[in-house]
């Protein structure tokens, strides 16, 4: 199958040893052979695969490029490796082999240890680089065949990402001793050194490799001797990379410069915020935060792509019964409607639909939040500032100057902000926001302990949604072959969907808000009302194969 002058794979005995083994017909061929006169730089592989064509073999499968990869493993004994990049060490695959090496012969270093290596190739026949590799490395070395396709989109890109590190790396090295005692001195500069060409690329690489793997929030931590980058993807964490302390730091004063964060200033907490554009012309928005740390500055960004303002209440997880109800209660023209649930369990989703749902021309719908989570121009949004004495409640007492419709508070955090909020739901608008607890009728205790009056809990609240977030079955493995499934990585989830428990107080309930209000006497009545809880709406996504019990337990526990 392939051309003995180079080794390499050549499309006509491809093409001969699928019909040999009776994977496609004679007449597919001639289309295969016709649609290669137009890409010829393509991997015969690829050529095939672009056709779309039947599996002889396997009646209503189509020979994909994964299925031809595992096609040619079985044909030249090696094993198929579906490439997941972040199960590569990229630290370790950069000192293993120089770029030049591996981008001449094709080749990604996948896996080391210290007897062995295993390197990825498209290509199973060109072998004259295996033994120069073995005895520079002094180690066995194993091989495995991977996609084309994927072999690029890891092999360079992460070949010029350890060149820029080790790059970054000696400048910062040379400098870092001059960037600590500058700053010392207490002067001020822009950046001292994150506009090198390395940093400017890493930066680069960290913010559309993220957003390429579905990441919510990127982590840069300090470390002693070390700066570890971590993605977040479907609500668990995963580790990247480990740069050079020096790196890190560098890495961190370039964002906080994107972000208009004051790059001097490392001793207090900051936010800010920046956008990326992305090859295809879309945006994304990215909130930072700093903390300081033992070891220096610790960097989060949380990613929100802005088709999350769009996305239906269906994609969200509230079907059915709950939707019509939720949907009915924000028809309301005053009132208090509550949002609870721990951080990142998608409550800021579900306010902006419901948000975008009221955001109408014949309303005024203001929000005020810390800080403004997604920018929406439907809406008028107002960032509370502290530092100007502008807090939740004082924004508030502003804002009803505003002859408002509808105004969401992003949290209710304290009693000044608990009591303007039910004087603007008594006073004719209808107010959304969100509370810290474990489920809906906590909520009404919550409200007691910041000092609202139970006689205007019961006048003023509407509604209260708690709510969770669980990882949903990957649709390609629904979770039954999940360690071969390049989709979810072997884990058996891809992507998240909610959990919802939607309390409408009745008047049996209202009747027990009280000065001695008994917290699980309220959840008796709820559930005599009717109430779904969080487990049950867990249990009903289990039944239709949307997730697993065991992420409902974890998820509501």
């Amino acid at each position: 199958m392939h051309n003995p002058d180079t080794l390499a794979l050549d499309l006509h005995r491809v093409l001969e040893a699928l019909l040999i083994d009776q994977r496609l017909h004679a007449s597919d061929s001639v289309r295969v052979l016709e649609h290669a006169v137009d890409h010829p730089a393509d991997h015969p592989l690829e050529q095939v695969a672009a056709c779309n064509l039947a599996d002889r073999l396997h009646p209503g499968q189509v020979l994909d490029l994964d299925r031809l990869c595992q096609w040619l493993a079985a044909k030249t004994g090696l094993p198929y490796l579906r490439i997941d990049p972040l199960q590569i060490d990229l630290q370790q695959v950069a000192e293993l082999v120089s770029p030049a090496f591996a981008q001449s012969h094709g080749i990604l270093i996948v896996a080391a240890d210290a007897a062995s290596v295993t390197v990825a190739s498209a290509q199973p026949y060109q072998c004259r680089w295996q033994a120069d590799l073995a005895l520079s490395l002094g180690r066995t070395v194993r091989r495995v065949l991977a996609s084309p396709v994927q072999m690029r989109q890891a092999g360079e890109p992460f070949q010029r990402l350890a060149q820029s590190v080790k790059g970054a790396h000696h400048q910062q090295s040379n400098r870092f001793g001059e960037l600590e005692q500058w700053l010392e001195l207490g002067k001020r500069h822009s950046q001292a050194n994150a506009d090198d060409a390395h940093i400017v690329h890493i930066v680069d690489w960290l913010l559309h490799y993220a957003i390429d793997q579905r990441a919510s929030d990127i982590h840069l931590e300090p470390r002693r001797d070390q700066g570890h980058l971590r993605y977040r993807i479907d609500g668990l964490l995963h580790t990247v990379y480990v740069f050079p302390a020096a790196v890190a730091v560098a890495l961190i004063s370039r964002l906080k410069h994107l972000g208009r964060m004051d790059v001097a200033e490392k001793r207090r907490p900051q936010d800010g915020r920046l956008q990326s554009r992305l090859p295809n012309g879309s945006e994304v928005e990215l909130r930072l935060s700093t903390l300081p740390t033992a070891f220096g500055e610790k960097l989060v960004l949380r990613l929100f792509d802005p088709q999350q303002l769009h996305e239906s209440f269906d994609r969200l997880g509230l079907q059915g019964q709950q939707l019509g109800q939720w949907q009915g209660l924000l028809q309301r023209r005053q009132g208090i409607i509550l949002v609870t649930g721990p951080t990142g369990s998608g409550k800021t989703s579900t306010l902006y639909a419901s948000l975008k749902l009221l955001a109408t021309p014949q309303v005024n719908l203001c929000t005020i939040e810390d800080p403004i989570e997604r920018l929406e121009p439907g809406f008028n949004q107002f960032q509370v500032q502290p530092a100007l004495d502008l807090g939740f409640a004082n924004g508030v007492r502003a804002m009803l100057r505003q002859d408002p419709d509808i105004i969401m508070i992003g949290e209710i955090r304290d009693p000044d902000t608990a009591r303007v909020a039910v004087q603007a739901a008594l006073t004719g608008h209808l107010v959304l926001s969100t509370l810290h607890t474990n489920d809906a009728c906590a909520a009404i205790i919550r409200l007691q302990e910041l000092g609202v009056a139970d006689y205007l809990i019961k006048a003023t609240l509407i509604a209260v949604m708690a709510q969770r977030l669980v990882r949903t079955l990957c649709s390609q493995c629904q979770g039954r072959d999940a360690a071969s499934c390049r989709t979810c990585r072997g884990t058996g989830f891809h992507g998240r969907t909610g959990l919802f428990e939607l309390l409408e107080p009745s008047d049996n309930l209202r009747a027990l808000i009280g000065p001695h209000t008994d917290l699980a006497q309220l959840r008796r009545q709820a559930q005599a009302d009717g109430l779904v809880d969080l487990r049950r709406c867990g249990e009903a996504k289990v039944a239709c194969g949307q997730t697993l019990a065991d992420e409902v337990l974890r998820a509501c526990s």
